[in-house]
């Protein structure tokens, strides 16, 4: 039956080859769509026909969404024939062709930037060091630090336990997707002084407690930090559309702007391909206008 198959691929997604929870939850939702349109029969009941029905009765999503649902189908169709003989995948020969509109990351400048940490910054200078207020506003300060000295994912951030920090070194250690393991330097003094504030403020804990925590202790939610970006860049007038990742996407421009190598930007922000890395060589058209006005061979003519 199809459900038995999917709890098969989940079960080998988790155990045998230990994907990140959120995408095997990706992998369920999607599977559960698609496999709507066959109930719980057969396995061989899902066709080349019902998977382009399918294609269409998603075509109202964004293409990297479909691309996703798409692959994620298709990977659970290869885990089948791989483990039954018998079984071709429809999949293999269905040509699936969508063209992709480019879409570039919200950047913000350096300007923007640095009115959001002056904000969050000052809120703390509004109450009494041993005030409760003052505890928070430390802690908000060192999230945007950290978002913007390291380009880490919102989850990474939360993720992030005490022993993950070392601050006398200047070193983070993040956990990414898929249980991937990577070290990024602070070596800015006005960050690690600003994560070692927050330290203090927070108190003496274990050190595999959360990093950043709550009110209440507990650690802190992305949804959390999503709102508190969300409203510091309204309250500094920025009118994009500014999320914990938008801080990821400047951390990688602004690099490529210092004409830091593409390879170490992969490395810093966890990617295993350099094609994910390589959406940033577009982005900023202005820095392209000054390398050729001063590097051009044309120059030399």
């Amino acid at each position: 039956m199809v459900t038995e198959v999917m709890d098969d691929f989940l079960e080998y997604c988790s155990i045998e080859k230990k994907l990140d929870e959120k995408t095997i939850r990706a992998y369920k939702t999607d599977l559960q769509q698609c496999l709507s349109l066959v109930g719980n029969g057969a396995i061989d009941q899902l066709t080349k026909e019902k998977i382009r029905t399918y294609i269409r009765d998603i075509s109202h999503f964004r293409h990297k969404t479909i691309k996703r649902k798409l692959a994620s189908l298709n990977a659970m169709l290869n885990y089948f024939e791989w483990n039954n003989e018998w079984y071709v995948n429809p999949m293999r020969k269905m040509h699936i062709h969508m063209r992709e509109p480019v879409r570039y990351p919200t950047v913000m400048t350096i300007e923007e930037v640095r009115k959001m940490i002056d904000v969050v910054k000052k809120r703390s200078m509004a109450y009494p060091n041993d005030s409760f207020s003052y505890g928070l506003a430390k802690r908000n300060e060192a999230i945007i630090e950290l978002l913007f000295a390291s380009g880490m994912r919102v989850s990474e951030l939360c993720d992030l336990k005490i022993c993950d920090a070392d601050l006398n070194v200047g070193r983070i250690r993040i956990i990414g997707k898929g249980n991937k393991e990577r070290f990024v330097d602070i070596c800015q003094d006005v960050t690690k002084k600003a994560l070692s504030k927050w330290l203090e403020c927070r108190g003496c804990y274990a050190d595999d407690a959360p990093f950043f925590c709550s009110r209440l202790g507990r650690k802190m939610s992305p949804q959390s930090v999503r709102m508190l970006v969300r409203q510091l860049a309204s309250t500094c007038g920025i009118k994009k559309h500014v999320t914990p990742h938008t801080f990821r996407h400047t951390f990688a421009t602004l690099l490529l702007e210092e004409d830091v190598d593409i390879v170490y930007i992969q490395h810093l922000l966890g990617h295993s391909s350099i094609m994910t890395t390589q959406i940033y060589t577009h982005v900023n058209l202005h820095k392209q206008r000054e390398i050729l006005q001063a590097k051009h061979p044309r120059r030399k003519i």
